[in-house]
């Protein structure tokens, strides 16, 4: 019963954490260093695991990708990705740092970085993020 179980929840959306981090005007991001969109440039998070709060997710995604603490503040937005074998909801929250250290890659990111907000979208970003981060008034531009 519990491998079937297991079977219909890889079925099902995973829910994942985004942290937007600003600092003056810059942006923190990362390069992601596994699916979905290895070699894109994004905002540091991942999925949310059993047990854990939507605020502790982004601080541990944060910890994980950048080495960077902060705390989660308030949501930004949502999003949805969906390619072959994989669903998502992203839930995006404003992180705010306890303070600004340059950032070193870990776990799923090859890359971290600070970037100003007015380049962001000269980076090969994640689908979508340019968008995303667009329509919620975080960058001027998606041209």
């Amino acid at each position: 019963m519990e491998d079937l179980e297991d079977e219909r929840s890889r079925d099902r959306p995973t829910v994942a954490v985004g942290a937007i981090v600003i600092e003056g005007d810059d942006l923190l991001v990362v390069r992601r260093a596994r699916p979905p969109a290895v070699g894109t440039w994004s905002i540091p998070g991942g999925r949310v695991e059993r047990g854990e709060t939507l605020a502790e997710a982004i601080v541990r995604e944060l910890h994980e990708e950048t080495g960077l603490e902060g705390a989660c503040g308030e949501m930004v937005g949502w999003s949805e990705v969906i390619d072959r074998g994989h669903h998502a909801v992203i839930l995006d929250f404003r992180v705010h740092l306890f303070e600004r250290v340059e950032p070193i890659a870990g776990d799923d990111a090859s890359a971290a970085r600070w970037v100003p907000l007015g380049d962001v979208t000269e980076l090969h970003l994640a689908p979508g993020l340019a968008e995303f981060l667009h329509d919620h008034g975080i960058i001027p531009t998606i041209t």
